[in-house]
């Protein structure tokens, strides 16, 4: 999709018409005729003086104008034909930027976590945050209130539980590479709030509860060095 201003003096063109270039077609259901539509029907249309500013460049380059890459455009210019261009891009041998297997489903829904609709209902148990990489998170001070109602997984390693940052009272320590063997020892009818240092760990574990059936787990927004910058109690650790 590109984005033109009113006056129709400046475009922004994203990952189309690029400077000198334009985007891929060969992944995510990109097609060569549509992209030589949008730009030789679209985008030429606009007026030559129009600036248009890419999505990117990797020579460091930001913007360029209609005349500009109707003249020299290599892919795109020029008396060009659809034949030209179609064979071009079809025949690229490029490889396929890294996780963009992960990354085209996420753009075909807009960024939504992959995650169960269930788990993107908003819980009913606290008041939590999502983060925008799907992961449900409790604030310290919530946790400090309710201890008592929740199970405090903490998946740090034993010589960090017993360390300097200490843990929450009543923390049960399961390091995160021990966690599938503990599942059963959990309880269903509580909620299950994951702790680390600094809240990494603890909310790859709270994905790892959630996909054992756990359906109310959050991670301790922060970890133990929020929960220690907020001067909540804690057993051992140094003064």
């Amino acid at each position: 999709m590109s984005f033109v201003l009113d006056d129709a003096t400046l475009a922004l063109t994203g990952d189309t018409l690029l400077i000198r270039g334009c985007g891929r077609t060969d992944f995510q259901g990109g097609d060569p005729r549509a992209m030589f539509d949008s730009v030789r029907r679209r985008l030429f249309s606009l007026p030559e003086n129009c600036l248009l500013y890419p999505g990117h460049d990797y020579r460091g380059l930001t913007v360029t104008s209609v005349r500009e890459e109707q003249q020299f455009n290599p892919r795109l210019g020029g008396e060009v034909a659809l034949e030209d261009f179609s064979g071009y891009m079809n025949h690229l041998g490029l490889p396929h930027p890294k996780l963009m297997e992960i990354a085209v489903p996420a753009n075909l829904v807009c960024g939504r976590p992959n995650v169960p609709d269930a788990a993107l209902r908003d819980p009913d148990w606290a008041p939590l945050t999502m983060t925008f990489a799907g992961i449900w998170e409790v604030q310290p001070h919530w946790l400090e209130e309710n201890l008592h109602t929740v199970q405090i997984i903490d998946v740090r390693d034993t010589e960090e539980f017993s360390g300097p940052l200490g843990h929450i009272p009543g923390a049960l320590l399961v390091p995160l590479d021990k966690l599938a063997e503990h599942t059963a020892e959990f309880s269903t009818d509580r909620p299950i709030v994951t702790v680390c240092r600094s809240g990494v760990r603890s909310a790859q574990a709270s994905v790892l509860l959630a996909k054992q059936g756990f359906s109310r787990v959050a991670n301790l927004a922060g970890g133990m060095l929020r929960w220690r910058a907020s001067r909540f109690l804690v057993e051992g650790g140094a003064e």
